[in-house]
């Protein structure tokens, strides 16, 4: 009875709303007790009956709910009026080393490093 009450304490505190599942150190392998396995970003996903899934028994699964891939997708491409562009992260001790990006064939260009897209915007005066 203690253990409902502290999980309902936490999912109030951290405005979760479905309780945590706490398993004791001496959980069978029964699957019942194994905790829900989440796809990663990659879609790898284990089978309930897998030893792999052994290790998030006592602990928890961290799945990332935005990969870096995602965020970077939803950055639109950048219209620039040059044939050549370079790009370095942003720069400073964040970036990545400056490469230079030629825009000559039509559609989007991917810097390698950071996946910023660059398109050739033609202005014909």
């Amino acid at each position: 009875m203690a253990l409902s009450v502290l999980r309902k304490e936490i999912c109030k505190q951290f405005s979760v709303k479905k309780a945590p599942i706490f398993v004791s150190r001496c959980a069978s392998s029964d699957a019942r007790t194994l905790p829900e396995d989440l796809p990663t970003h990659t879609g790898q996903k284990y089978d309930k009956n897998d030893y792999r899934m052994a290790r998030f028994v006592q602990g928890v699964k961290h799945i990332n709910p935005s990969p870096a891939i995602e965020l970077i997708h939803n950055v639109p491409p950048e219209p620039k009026p040059d044939r050549i562009v370079s790009c370095n992260g942003g720069g400073g001790p964040l970036g990545h080393p400056k490469v230079y990006i030629n825009l000559d064939k039509p559609g989007n260009h991917t810097c390698g490093y950071c996946g910023l897209r660059f398109y050739k915007d033609d202005h014909h005066h």
